[in-house]
């Protein structure tokens, strides 16, 4: 059977396996972004929690993720919850880091003007230092998309979902019939999975940069009141004279 004709003969369980794959992807990241914005806010502004937080993400990042699905497996069992639990742990560093930097390189300037216009320190937050550093943070969430896709493959090792399903079989059938198949399908998914992923990521943020993001991005500014003939300013005549 050739390529086309086993694409052709597994569509069905093709399509649904890249969208678990895509899934179970999108899910892990949202949780880590949630995560790593509140604890980047949370420290932020102190250098030693900054450094505790990052250290422990990038420690967390250093297990090797057959070793982490392998010990989540006595706590979580085998399926969706180890492997959700351990991209959420890889994916969770680069957001983490980038909404850390985004947030300590905004100009205080701008954070003092808000506070003096009368914001809230919740409100300054949403309307001004969290649209100022978005783009950095989309970028960590682009980063940590296109690894956990790659490593949410690896899932399949402890009954996870998507593609790397296609990739195991095919692996662990070296030899049979459609097992190239199974392993070329699996992983030209994944490719094409992430580079569709990174697109739409992409055309995200086009769409939310200065000038083009909703109004819900952009930062309100006080405005200066119009004059009116009592305060407007008289112009100088010529010569002193009216």
């Amino acid at each position: 059977m050739t390529f086309l004709e086993y694409l052709q003969s597994r569509r069905e369980l093709l399509v649904a396996q890249t969208l678990e794959h895509a899934t179970i992807v999108l899910m892990s990241v949202a949780l880590a972004t949630v995560i790593g914005v509140l604890i980047a806010l949370w420290t932020y502004r102190n250098p030693r929690a900054r450094a505790i937080a990052t250290g422990t993400a990038a420690a967390m990042l250093t297990i090797p993720s057959f070793a982490l699905l392998g010990l989540l497996i006595a706590p979580l069992g085998l399926g969706y919850a180890p492997t959700l639990v351990a991209l959420t742990m890889y994916a969770l560093l680069p957001i983490l880091r980038n909404t850390i930097v985004g947030l300590t390189e905004i100009d205080p300037a701008l954070t003092e003007a808000a506070r003096g216009i009368g914001m809230s320190r919740l409100r300054s937050l949403a309307t001004v230092e969290i649209p100022l550093s978005w783009p950095v943070i989309l970028t960590g969430i682009r980063v940590s998309t296109q690894m956990t896709m790659g490593i949410a493959a690896i899932g399949a090792y402890v009954g996870g979902p998507g593609l790397g399903n296609q990739i195991f079989s095919g692996l662990s059938n070296l030899g049979g019939v459609n097992s190239l198949n199974q392993a070329l399908v699996g992983t030209v998914g994944v490719i094409v999975l992430a580079l569709t992923v990174d697109l739409a990521l992409a055309l995200l943020g086009k769409l939310t940069q200065a000038g083009q993001r909703p109004k819900l991005f952009r930062p309100r500014l006080a405005r200066r009141p119009a004059l009116t003939p009592s305060t407007a300013v008289p112009s100088p005549s010529l010569g002193g004279r009216e």
